[in-house]
């Protein structure tokens, strides 16, 4: 990541003497506002048009003094904070209150006997994300198919993998608890074992101030994090803060993105703060009733815009702790996974739609059909009861009846794996059974 320019002084005589003019200048409130709304750094708004004046710095201290009236204040032990809810902030978070959260909406998102399904993918997905964040390097497929068939980890990639996996599984079993030191530590255990250099460091926090986090290519220190003798201090007011409601109202949204944003400012922790930060986000949204969330794979975004997710922490500190850099970046990538999933459900709509043709062999249901469709479309697949189990969320025992019922009407064989377990493949009979238990007029 290129070196982010240092801001100028806006409050500088006779700069400030100039801006402040110019801010009263109704005809420049339009630009003001669109350059607001996108919360432009320094490094873009020198570069903009129609400032009203030839030197840049003049109009980046109306800017800044447009920002600083506007802006409400968060405080986390001595560290001060701010951000604005600008105009687009504001029409994000009606959005997500008219669709991710409450009940509105609920089964035209997603159709309600496929929530179990699409949730199972979504949290994959999160796991898988979140872990390429922080370096993990595998592919979505490989990934998918080590947690569906419930392979042990080969490497930190895909330990790091299955424990964000188990992580998020555990926080929607606990999303209505109150964080507390020790659930927090839970989740950090969850999240970080067997990928710290020393296991003593998996959930407690730091000891010492040999901690900065560094630029990966040109390994630049871009925040220091507060001294460790403020961590207990710092976290216990950041526990108020996701607890309680009580006093200055804050949007539940606006809060999750402060939550996300103080994790990776105090780094608590050796390692695992980027995954413990979008852990407690989402713990944050689905406490507050942001039922949605769960389908929402967030972190497949942010690995896709690396630079601008990093830049927006670094913008965010060194504009005088301004969030509004943050909350702008995670509003927009929430409206983006928000859309995504849109056209997920579509697709798997579409997708059900041709299930509909396998349905109509005389004797199975439609989990039954489901598999016949997958190993119709990829021929080598290989099942076992425990992958069957993962991608349908149901009882071992249930998943066994179901490939039971496929082998005997012929269309899965059984290949012995080792003397314990058991593969469940396509059958040398399964075209011809097709040809025979489908009308000619679904065969493609």
């Amino acid at each position: 990541m290129r070196k982010i320019e240092s801001l100028p002084d806006w409050a500088e005589e006779p700069i400030f003497a100039e801006g402040l003019k110019l801010f009263m200048a109704k005809e420049l409130q339009p630009v003001i506002n669109s350059i607001n709304d996108r919360y432009l750094y320094w490094d873009k708004v020198k570069y903009q048009k129609n400032l009203g004046t030839d030197d840049p710095r003049v109009f980046w201290s109306v800017l800044k003094l447009s920002r600083t009236i506007h802006a409400k204040p968060v405080t986390f032990g001595s560290h001060k904070f701010m951000y604005n809810l600008t105009d687009l902030i504001q029409k994000g978070l009606h959005e997500f209150d008219l669709h991710i959260g409450g009940n509105l909406g609920t089964n035209s998102v997603i159709p309600d006997d496929d929530k179990k399904r699409y949730l199972i993918s979504s949290i994959m997905e999160e796991a898988i994300a979140s872990s390429q964040i922080e370096g993990a390097v595998t592919t979505r497929k490989k990934a998918k198919e080590m947690l569906r068939k419930n392979d042990r980890p080969r490497n930190k990639s895909e330990q790091m993998i299955v424990n964000n996996y188990q992580t998020i599984k555990h926080i929607v079993e606990i999303k209505d608890q109150p964080i507390t030191l020790e659930r927090l530590f839970e989740i950090h255990k969850l999240i970080s074992n067997q990928t710290l250099d020393d296991n003593n460091d998996e959930g407690r926090f730091r000891e010492d101030n040999e901690i900065n986090v560094i630029d990966v290519i040109d390994g630049e220190i871009v925040h220091t994090p507060p001294d460790f003798n403020e961590i207990p201090l710092l976290m216990n007011e950041l526990f108020v803060f996701f607890n309680s409601n009580d006093g200055q109202f804050i949007h539940p949204i606006i809060k999750g993105c402060i939550i996300h944003f103080m994790i990776g400012y105090i780094h608590p922790f050796v390692d695992g703060n980027g995954r413990t930060a979008r852990a407690l986000f989402y713990w944050y949204l689905l406490k507050n009733g942001y039922w949605l969330t769960e389908y929402l794979s967030i972190s497949r975004l942010i690995v896709k815009s690396k630079t601008q997710y990093a830049q927006a922490f670094i913008y965010s500190e060194i504009d005088g702790n301004d969030l509004t850099y943050f909350i702008t970046y995670k509003i927009k990538t929430m409206q983006l996974a928000f859309y995504s999933l849109r056209e997920y459900i579509q697709r798997k709509i579409n997708e059900k739609k041709q299930l509909i043709n396998f349905q109509k062999i005389k004797g199975i249901g439609e989990r039954q059909a489901l598999i016949i469709k997958w190993l119709y479309e990829e021929p080598d697949l290989l099942f076992s009861v425990k992958e069957i189990e993962n991608r349908f969320n149901i009882s071992n025992q249930t998943a066994r009846t179901d490939l039971t019922l496929l082998v005997n009407m012929g269309y899965l064989d059984i290949i012995e794996l080792n003397k314990k377990a058991k593969g469940f493949c396509r059958s040398t009979n399964f075209d011809q059974l097709l040809k025979n238990n489908l009308p000619s007029s679904d065969r493609s």
